[in-house]
Formats: C-alpha cells, sequence, structure tokens
C-alpha cells in the first residue's frame, strides 16, 4: 500500500517511504545531495551477523498463514485508501488508513514494537524525521507508532505504477526525480514546500536498506531540506527490524522492536553550506545509538 521511502534518491519508498539523494554516476554532484558520511572517511558501524534462521514451525507459519494475511491487509486497506483518496484531498484519512494497515502487519510480525523518548516528537510541529533503514518492515513500524501524520519521499518511477501510482498522488507524497542533479535538486524543493506547508516528513537517508545490519554513509538531501525549512532534523534509530526481516529473507524472525527518538539537531542559522556537517551529526548519533541499544531486543543476548 504505502511505497517504502526508500530513497530519496530513489526515493523513499519501496512498495509499502524516503530521503536524500544518491549521485552515484555523476561526477560533479550536488553539494545539497553529497554524502556526508564519505566525507568523513567512510566511517561505518560494526556488521551484525546475519540472523540465525528462524524454526521450521515459524518459517511455514510465516509461509502458509502470515503472508497471504499481509497480503490480503494490503489489498483490503489499499482499495480504501483509493477510495477515500476520491475526496479527501488533504490526505488525512488516506494516512490514517496506512495507519491501521501498518499496524495490522505489526500484529502478523508478532513483534512487540516499544516507542523511546516519545516526549521528543512533540517538541516540533514540523521537522524532518531521519532514521535507519534495516527492513521492508521499517515502514511499516514508522506508520503504526509515529502519532502524528507525515509524508514521504519516493521515486517518481512508483507513480506510473497502478494503485501504488494513484495512492501516492493523492495522498500527497513527494515524488523524487533523480535523472540529473538538477531534478534531484528540485525534488528535495518539493519537500521543502511540504516542509513550509506544515507536513513533517519523514525519510531514510541511506537510500536503501543494510543488507547486513550495518548504518551505511547518509546522503545528506534530509540535512539539506531541514536547513532550507528552517525545520529541526529528528534522529530515529530502528532496533530489531534487522533481525525480524533481512533483506533478501522472507520469514520472520520475530523480537521485540523498539524506536528510538533522539535529540532535535536544530538548524536556526546554518546555510545549505552545513548540510554535509549536520548529515554527519546525524549519522553519528544514530550510529552511536544503534550500537548501544543493538543487543537489548536481541533474545540470544
Amino acid at each position: 500500500m504505502t511505497p517504502d521511502p526508500h530513497h530519496p534518491s530513489n526515493s523513499t519508498v519501496e512498495p509499502a517511504a524516503n530521503p536524500a539523494i544518491s549521485t552515484r554516476g555523476q561526477e560533479n554532484p550536488s553539494p545539497a545531495i553529497s554524502t556526508g558520511a564519505q566525507r568523513s572517511g567512510e566511517t561505518f558501524s560494526t556488521p551484525n551477523p546475519r540472523p540465525a534462521p528462524a524454526s521450521a514451525f515459524i518459517r511455514w507459519l510465516t509461509y502458509l498463514i502470515l503472508i497471504p494475511l499481509i497480503a490480503l491487509s494490503t489489498a483490503f486497506f489499499g482499495c480504501i485508501s483509493l477510495i477515500c483518496g476520491l475526496w479527501d484531498k488533504s490526505g488525512h484519512q488516506q494516512h490514517f488508513i496506512a495507519h491501521l494497515w501498518a499496524r495490522s502487519l505489526l500484529l502478523f510480525s508478532l513483534s512487540p514494537v516499544t516507542l523511546i523518548n516519545k516526549e521528543k516528537l512533540l517538541e516540533h510541529e514540523t521537522a524532518v524525521y531521519a532514521s535507519n533503514h534495516l527492513s521492508y518492515y521499517d515502514t511499516p513500524v514508522l506508520f503504526a507508532k509515529l502519532p502524528f501524520q507525515f509524508r514521504i519521499l519516493a521515486k517518481q518511477s512508483l507513480w506510473k505504477v497502478p494503485f501504488i501510482g494513484w495512492y501516492l498522488n493523492r495522498s500527497g507524497q513527494v515524488p523524487v526525480d533523480q535523472s540529473s542533479a538538477r531534478n534531484a535538486v528540485a525534488s528535495l524543493n518539493r519537500g521543502v514546500q511540504t516542509l513550509r506547508h506544515g507536513l513533517p516528513l519523514v525519510l531514510f537517508p541511506e537510500g536503501g536498506r543494510a543488507d547486513d545490519g550495518r548504518t551505511h554513509p547518509f546522503l545528506s538531501g534530509c540535512a539539506y531540506m531541514a536547513i532550507k525549512a528552517q525545520v529541526p532534523l529528528v534522529p530515529i534509530t530502528l532496533i530489531g527490524t534487522y533481525e525480524l526481516l533481512p533483506i533478501h529473507t522472507y520469514h520472520f524472525n520475530p523480537r521485540p522492536i523498539a524506536i528510538i527518538v533522539g535529540d532535535p539537531l536544530l538548524t536556526t542559522g546554518l546555510t545549505t553550506r552545513d548540510a554535509d556537517a549536520l548529515t554527519q551529526r546525524l549519522y553519528e548519533t544514530i550510529t552511536t545509538t544503534y550500537m548501544n541499544h543493538q543487543s537489548t531486543t536481541d533474545p540470544g543476548k
């Protein structure tokens, strides 16, 4: 139903929302879309061992019952959302439906989710919320637990996909065109306009899911938008989704999941020249939080 914000460059979305713009392959990338972490020496967090295979019972439970339930839930709520889109120009009702869809997916995952430091989400009415990206389930976790309406960035090609594209268009999500640096910056500026209209953005600045459970360099699009709109950049660290459903895995490993909200990084007085430095602060905050808390949701530790 809601795409997965995967890239902000590729967007923030995998069928199911994200946010900085990748410049791989460009000789002179714009500073607004470069990678802060790359400028600091490609510092990575320690890789996590790939989760051990789930028991045969959990695997077959996932294949025979949980995946069909997820498909039915996605089709059911997707159809309702498309119908609401006929009159819901604000996207409020469609976001609520996405929230219900996401809650159903969490129920099917058999994994309880804890939101830590929830009060920090209420400090600013509008902000850019940037999260690490470990699993296809990151998007449902955030849609289910963040207590406010928000928008995501999604690759523009998804607007051409039946149902998904209709939902993205009618619910006011932000398309990202990465065909050139100029178009990428224009896409980021559309995100800035969304922020200036009072709607928060939720992004995955890594530009895609990590396949090894570690934090990869962040693209600086999220910092660029936060600075341009003069709104805070709020770090969100997801713990446990990698173990629940790693990339290229099709069965669950149920476990507790945590969403840890960090202190807002203020942008007052900053210019877009500060985007890389702010991105590096974001990267260090999320990486440190992840490494300090990762073991708390692993039943094997």
